[in-house]
């Protein structure tokens, strides 16, 4: 168990937090809630011992792991994906490290000491399987799998990697590592709606203990069985999920501003007492009293949610055609690899479409032909008549200089300012009085984010474009930018992985999958699901005629196109199943093995264990060249069924 007690933490001359409490132990998965620079991340660091607090202890017992995602890789990651997952299985690696040379070893000519390396090699390799060390390799690609890699890009260098999947892969190293105490800053920050929805499930039956911070209000309430909220004075925690914080929050608020009105009340009779006997002789002892009374009173602070939340203004944009994005037969490819075909849908002036799908689908390969970066191979996409339009992307936080403040940047990105009072655009997005003087150096990730907003949303547009704007908000902040996307009069292309966000917003779908991109009006909760949740996603309902008749065409056609796919891929899946035939011995063969291992006799044996060591090794070889086989044989067939779909 972590205990810390009674942390304070300021910042300059701003008060963090003070007074703050609490213990991580094993079952508890605690959600940190907070206003943007209320201290979230420098709490977490006062835990981890990166960053000492100002007063007050934290208690972290020796043999407990740790493991922490921060919000930016600090620690270069080497090899390919899959190789730096598995370190996070160090302790495993290097047990399979001394079996390989205690099996060398004892194939030699036998000499003393072999008996004490078979004792060695016994209990070791009992620990090896008990901590499912035959299964690594496995459990490693599982996981990968979840957070969206392929097996191509989980052979790729990690240094050859975006950014994102880079904070992919040390999630995933986090994940297989199963510290005792998981601390991850922002997790789903990097993720699509399909790996969010894996990562919950993960999360939600953690053996140990979680503390992670979250804007994402679905995640906090699948994962959280606690919510500790910093208000800018201490912290607050509540058992229960985000829904029950909702709830018992605005219960406590109400408790607290009854209680402080009340004791404002009664320091003001006090005063009025001091103010009319302070000169009366008479009076002086009582006067005197009251006076220390007051100064030793703590006086009930009411949190000023107000103060920290962006508004997110926009200004009245010029009025576009009807037809505001239009897409015919378009395709889109990069040198000889097709990313999508047959993409064909019109967004209509109004409408608010959340644009999901798997990361490396293709979604920014549909902006990028929607905005004329990226030509259509054939087909057509194009922007309508008298639109004008403005992106917000991450790496625009990127962008900004760290040694400018906050009005210094924000005048100098948007150009003429025209009779707008910079600093008053700036308070709509939470930046007030002397905050708008901050170097950008010295903001939180969640206050550049809402500067890069301001950024993008300062001059009057048609068509706005949010790829994840939610990434490093507070709570309050998502929820003025919900509301305010709501009330935007122009159209909306949202990209995220909040379904809270879209189901609150949008008022239709842009689906990416598998090679395309279909529009879907209305919100149909199946397809903010992986496909292996939503069984039946993707059927059209805009089929023409009679329900039979669609119903009895649609049989017709899909019976006819599983024809074509069969005569097509024969041999291909002639050639899988021979492949996974050999593959299902060599692994039969493997466990067969690998429980004659775990037999304490067999070691009465060193030849017979020299040879079940040999075969071990062989079959454990063959076993992963035919899985490489197979999953070649598996592409081959995708392939060839996306050709003719």
């Amino acid at each position: 168990m972590l205990t810390a007690n009674a942390l304070s933490k300021a910042q300059g001359s701003r008060q963090l937090f003070r007074d703050v409490s609490m213990q991580l132990s094993e079952g508890r998965r605690v959600a940190l809630v907070g206003s943007n620079g209320v201290g979230k991340t420098t709490l977490i660091e006062i835990l981890l011992g990166i960053q000492d607090p100002d007063s007050g202890s934290v208690q972290r017992p020796p043999n407990t792991s740790i493991g922490y995602l921060p919000q930016a890789l600090e620690d270069e990651l080497v090899g390919t994906a899959l190789e730096a997952t598995l370190g996070g299985a160090s302790h495993i690696i290097a047990l399979e490290g001394r079996l390989a040379e205690l099996r060398e070893e004892m194939g030699r000519n036998e000499r003393p000491g072999q008996d004490h390396l078979l004792r060695e090699y016994g209990d070791l390799q009992s620990r090896f399987e008990h901590l499912g060390g035959y299964t690594i390799e496995a459990e490693a690609q599982r996981v990968l799998a979840g957070l969206g890699f392929d097996s191509d890009l989980m052979s790729r260098d990690v240094a050859e990697l975006s950014g994102g999947w880079q904070m992919r892969v040390a999630l995933a190293r986090l994940l297989l590592a199963r510290p005792s105490i998981l601390i991850l800053d922002e997790p789903t920050n990097h993720l699509d709606v399909d790996s969010v929805v894996w990562l919950e499930g993960q999360l939600s039956e953690w053996p140990g203990c979680i503390l992670f911070v979250s804007h994402d209000r679905d995640f906090i309430d699948c994962v959280a069985n606690r919510v500790i909220e910093l208000d800018g004075y201490s912290s607050n925690e509540y058992v229960g999920s985000f829904s029950d914080f909702v709830v018992a929050r605005e219960v406590r608020l109400a408790q607290l501003e009854a209680l402080a009105a009340n004791q404002k009340r009664k320091f003001a009779d006090t005063e009025r007492f001091i103010e009319r006997f302070r000169y009366k002789a008479s009076k002086a002892k009582q006067v005197q009293s009251r006076i220390k009374a007051l100064n030793r009173v703590d006086r009930i602070e009411v949190p000023d949610s107000k103060e920290l939340k962006a508004k997110f203004e926009f200004p009245e944009p010029r009025r576009s055609s009807r037809v505001v994005v239009e897409f015919d037969q378009a395709i889109a490819a990069y040198e000889d690899r097709q990313v999508l075909r047959d993409v064909s849908f019109v967004i209509e002036r109004g409408r608010k479409a959340a644009l999901v799908g798997p990361n490396g689908a293709g979604k920014t390969t549909l902006l990028r032909l929607l905005l004329g970066e990226l030509d259509a191979g054939s087909g057509t996409a194009r922007l309508g008549n008298k639109v004008d339009y403005a992106r917000f992307t991450q790496n625009l936080t990127e962008m900004l200089d760290p040694h400018k403040t906050v009005l210094q940047e924000f005048a100098a990105s948007i150009g003429d300012p025209g009779d707008r009072n910079l600093r008053t655009v700036l308070g709509g997005f939470g930046f007030r009085n002397a905050q708008v003087d901050q170097k950008i150096g010295d903001l939180s990730g969640g206050e550049r984010t809402r500067l890069a907003l301001a950024i993008t949303m300062a001059n009057p547009v048609n068509l706005l474009i949010l790829d994840e704007p939610t990434n490093h908000l507070d709570l309050p902040s998502c929820d003025h930018l919900e509301n305010a996307l709501n009330a935007y009069p122009g159209t909306l292309i949202l990209v995220t992985h909040d379904r809270y966000l879209i189901r609150s917003v949008a008022d239709s779908l842009i689906v990416v999958r598998n090679g395309t991109a279909t529009w879907h009006d209305g919100l149909d909760e199946d397809l903010l699901k992986p496909p292996q949740l939503a069984p039946g996603v993707g059927k059209s309902a805009a089929a023409s005629g009679s329900p039979h008749r669609r119903e009895r065409d649609a049989r017709k056609d899909e019976a006819r196109h599983r024809s074509k796919l069969s005569e097509a891929t024969r041999e291909l899946r002639k050639a899988r199943d021979e492949v996974e035939l050999a593959w299902e011995k060599a692994e039969n063969e493997l466990a067969d093995i690998q429980r004659q291992l775990a037999d304490s006799a067999t070691y009465d044996d060193p030849k017979r264990v020299a040879t079940l060591t040999q075969q071990h090794d062989r079959l454990k070889d063959q076993a992963a060249q035919l899985m490489e086989e197979y999953d070649a044989v598996v592409r081959r067939i995708g392939r060839k069924e996306a050709e003719l779909d």
